[in-house]
């Protein structure tokens, strides 16, 4: 304890103790103390990790490193700071309580930097602009409260950090983090990735449940995970996260769950997901920047909706915190939180506390106003600027994701999804026969469902490529090329990206060669055949629905604001007959098909598509069938059901 004390002593005297670390990781009885020089340095890549076993570094990583996938953001200047651990101690958790400053902290000319109403504003204008015309599924735009601490910042966090201790719980860590230049104090409920014995794991965490005190109301709680615009919004983020472990493990994400993650003021639902995977650590912060429950999906297009629809720069928020080691027998570890529910001060006690909501096409303005109050509660309140949680503190509270009835709603929760992300899957399993040693290309225009695509075509037997829509290659050697998918209005003239994968669904056609397209490039493959396009009414971002393809009932999952439309079920082409799989109330087109090509509008590969391995199947022999032996397009006056295989 003597360090502690020490750091404990010049701290309460307004001297700066030198650069530290005090963690609480999830429910550990203990804290963890890390002390050591500082550096900046200006790419994940450059982050050290010195050899020697256990933690090494701890990164505090800010959300302008998204540049480095090339993504937009309103660029802070903030920097990548990284403390070396040189000093590395274990502080029973009753002690730390009882050496921390049992103190409150003041402060003065508290308020958000933005308004409820500009806030509510803002998500009206997103839902609108943004989701309405096709630019995602969902969104998080994030806003501010600021405040002047008085009195020592490095103190007042100390003071914070006991609170949260002893009011906050289901925490993923809880921690201050002081570098010289800022103290960041906070309770963060997700994980973002970690990597452990080569197992890589995420954790997307969305949908929101507020309660005033430590006791939820079960039939509250209930109604709450009934709720179509929860259960949507988390499927969403599981789908994104699933985009990022298809990059970062060999053979992509298995999802386990739902959880029910229980803190004072509020509840979430929460997956995990794991996958086995082999790079370098930094590689995987990299990959996986940044969490969906803080930016949105698809991502790259997410970046951009935040840097045109938020005032400032994020800073830390959304970031991670990240820290590195290596294991007894020297493979690397990561273990990184998301930055939120989180406080930044600087060394003259300007105080911040950044907030977010997600906005999915169900939101409403003051809904997610109301999110971001429930949101910063926890941290408001060991910061004095709001109450604390009635009745909570250390001692295990009820615990309402036991109740049989809660248990029972969340694995309802699975029963709609596709099993491919949910079983174990045997890396050597057989794929289809006729499909082992056929090659595929999957242009991506921007929307990485492309990984969980590839891996789905791996199952199924293929070697997959992965190219994006903007980079030149050779399309020899490829038995079969997948266009899309992608954000965007496929009938722009203007859009490089739909100029770009229009031309080259041209010279697919024009060739022969065995094309399949996926959502936007389904859509402007329908455009090419003479296939008018709509924008929805309402968008389809992140619906689940039965329809029929081909004679064959199949459950799909939607991400999409635009469709063709026909009011039948053939077409005539200059690329030949054109069976349609449409709905019969609006003619919306949910996949077609002709000789050599398909499309579909959903996303089989995604978690809401229970049936789209079955869909993948039905279609890849079709298309790759030798020349000569291709089935013909059934005609109206065929003798058997259109389209049954």
């Amino acid at each position: 304890m003597t360090h502690l004390h020490d750091l404990l002593a010049a701290a309460s005297t307004g001297a700066d103790p030198g650069p530290f670390a005090l963690v609480r990781r999830a429910d550990a009885d203990e804290l963890e103390l890390f002390t050591g020089p500082v550096r900046a340095v200006d790419r994940l890549a450059d982050v050290p990790l010195p050899d020697g076993v256990g933690p090494r570094t701890l990164a505090v990583v800010p959300y302008r490193q998204v540049t480095e996938r090339g993504f937009a953001c309103v660029d802070d200047g903030v920097p990548l700071e990284c403390l070396l651990v040189t000093g590395h101690e274990r502080i029973d958790l009753a002690e730390a309580l009882a050496a921390l400053p049992d103190a409150p902290v003041r402060t003065a000319g508290a308020g958000f930097d933005i308004s409820d109403e500009e806030y509510a504003e803002t998500v009206a204008r997103v839902l609108a602009e943004e989701i309405g015309h096709g630019e995602g599924a969902n969104f998080v735009i994030h806003r501010a409260l600021t405040a002047t601490v008085q009195g020592p910042p490095v103190l007042a966090a100390l003071a914070a950090l006991r609170r949260l201790l002893l009011r906050e719980r289901g925490a993923y860590w809880t921690f201050v983090v002081h570098t010289g230049t800022r103290v960041l104090v906070g309770a963060s409920p997700e994980r973002h990735v970690s990597v452990d014995d080569g197992l890589v794991m995420m954790n997307p965490i969305s949908g929101t449940f507020r309660h005033p005190g430590a006791a939820a109301d079960r039939a509250a709680l209930l109604r709450f995970l009934a709720d179509p615009k929860e259960v949507e919004e988390l499927y969403m983020v599981l789908d994104e996260e699933l985009k990022m472990m298809a990059t970062v493990a060999e053979h992509g994400g298995q999802v386990v769950g739902p959880y029910l993650k229980e803190m004072s003021h509020l509840a979430h639902t929460e997956y995990l997901l794991a996958g086995r995977g082999s790079r370098d650590v930094r590689e995987v912060l990299r990959e996986t920047m940044f969490a969906p429950t803080v930016t949105g999906s698809p991502m790259e297009n997410a970046c951009r909706v935040i840097a045109r629809h938020e005032r400032t720069g994020r800073r830390y928020y959304a970031g991670v915190l990240a820290l590195l080691g290596h294991d007894e027998a020297g493979r690397q570890t990561l273990d990184a939180p998301i930055l939120i529910r989180t406080a930044e001060i600087s060394p003259a006690g300007a105080l911040r506390v950044p907030v977010g909501a997600t906005l999915v096409r169900h939101s409403t303005p003051a809904g997610e106003v109301a999110e971001t109050h429930a949101k910063a509660a926890g941290v408001l309140a060991a910061l004095g600027l709001g109450p604390q949680a009635s009745g909570a503190g250390p001692e295990p509270a009820p615990r309402l994701a036991d109740d049989p009835e809660v248990r029972a709603a969340l694995a309802a929760r699975n029963t709609p999804l596709a099993r491919f992300w949910l079983d174990q899957r045997a890396p050597d399993a057989p794929g289809l026969p006729g499909l082992a040693g056929r090659t595929a290309l999957i242009v991506d225009g921007e929307d990485t469902f492309t990984g969980m695509l590839a891996h789905q075509l791996r199952a199924l037997g293929l070697a997959v490529t992965v190219r994006p829509w903007h980079a030149p290659g050779p399309l020899d050697g490829h038995d079969l090329v997948v266009v899309g998918p992608g954000p965007g209005d496929p009938a722009s003239t203007t859009d490089p990206k739909m100029a770009a994968l229009r031309a080259l669904l041209t010279g697919l056609l024009a060739a022969g060669r065995p094309t399949l397209a996926v959502c936007l490039g389904h859509q402007l493959l329908a455009g090419l055949l003479g296939l008018p396009l709509h924008r929805r009414d309402a968008p389809y971002q992140g619906l689940q629905q039965d329809v029929d393809l081909f004679g064959v009932r199949r459950r799909v999952g939607f991400y999409a604001t635009f469709t063709a439309r026909c009011q039948a079920d053939e077409l005539t082409s200059a690329y030949g007959p054109v069976e349609l799989a449409r709905d019969p109330a609006d003619g919306a087109v949910h996949a077609l098909r002709g000789r050599g090509f398909a499309g579909v509008q959903f996303h089989p590969e995604s978690v809401l598509s229970r049936d789209g391995v079955a869909v993948l199947a039905d279609l890849l022999p079709r298309l790759l069938a030798p020349a000569g032996g291709r089935e013909p397009v059934p005609s109206a006056g065929a003798g058997h059901p259109a389209g049954r295989e």
